[in-house]
């Protein structure tokens, strides 16, 4: 299977690392992997603020390098992002009035997957643990998008199992980061509010927390370091490429 990669903005910008462990996740699953470089950003910004024409702008450019791309698939490492392409991109071009780039984003939204969903049913060979080694405890932050609009919920947590990891009972797990896109800008006491609620139910003994979202991660780990805590946060992404068999 060839895999196109929409590797987002964040991604792009301040985790390489994370889109590093998504190329290594998906070829260990198999797949020839595909960056099209023509990629920008998939709009979600300017959607969210009201800009629908600026909006589409960056959209209808995404949409036409990923189209050209060829893949079989297209895979996002961000429920965001896949969000905004398999949910609101058809909604978006039809509020411009552009029909046309509506119905291709509706054909290219049935083969987009967010990672956690893709690996699900295109498993990679993760290494076993060792009978003496105790699985990692980790709380795992389930982002909005993923849970509410794409309905992902049980597939990034199977796939911790599967790393040797175990995800612990964390009241608030299902909790809004507060993140939100330019909510954090334009309201920023209310999203730092959020997060450290959020947080505050976190378990003491927790040393990793992960998520799927980048955004999510960024805002956490910006909390928690301001809080002075030491609790790593990491993609899942990341927690899945070094459990690989070496190459």
């Amino acid at each position: 299977m060839r895999v196109s990669l929409f590797i987002t903005c964040l991604v792009d910008m301040f985790q390489p690392e994370v889109g590093e462990a998504t190329v290594k996740l998906l070829r260990a699953a198999g797949c020839e992997v595909s960056v099209p470089l023509a990629q920008t950003c998939c709009g979600q910004p300017a959607w969210n603020s009201g800009f629908a024409h600026e909006a589409a702008k960056v959209a209808r450019t995404t949409l036409a390098a990923l189209e050209a791309d060829g893949g079989d698939a297209v895979v996002v490492p961000a429920g965001s992002c896949a969000t905004m392409v398999r949910v609101f991109w058809p909604e978006l071009f039809e509020v411009v009035g552009d029909h046309d780039a509506r119905i291709r984003a509706e054909a290219l939204g049935k083969r987009t997957y967010e990672l956690s969903e893709f690996l699900a049913v295109h498993p990679v060979p993760l290494l076993p643990l060792l009978p003496e080694a105790a699985a990692q405890e980790v709380a795992y932050h389930h982002s909005c998008h993923m849970l509410r609009e794409l309905r992902i919920e049980n597939q990034p947590v199977d796939l911790l199992g599967a790393a040797g990891c175990s995800a612990v009972a964390w009241p608030d797990d299902r909790r809004c980061c507060g993140f939100g896109g330019l909510f954090s800008v334009k309201l920023p006491e209310t999203s730092v509010a959020m997060a450290d609620e959020k947080l505050d139910s976190l378990p003491s003994d927790v040393a990793t927390l992960v998520g799927s979202d980048g955004s999510c991660l960024m805002h956490l780990r910006s909390r928690l370091e301001e809080r002075g805590s030491t609790v790593r946060v990491r993609h899942l992404a990341e927690i899945l490429a070094e459990r690989l068999p070496p190459t």
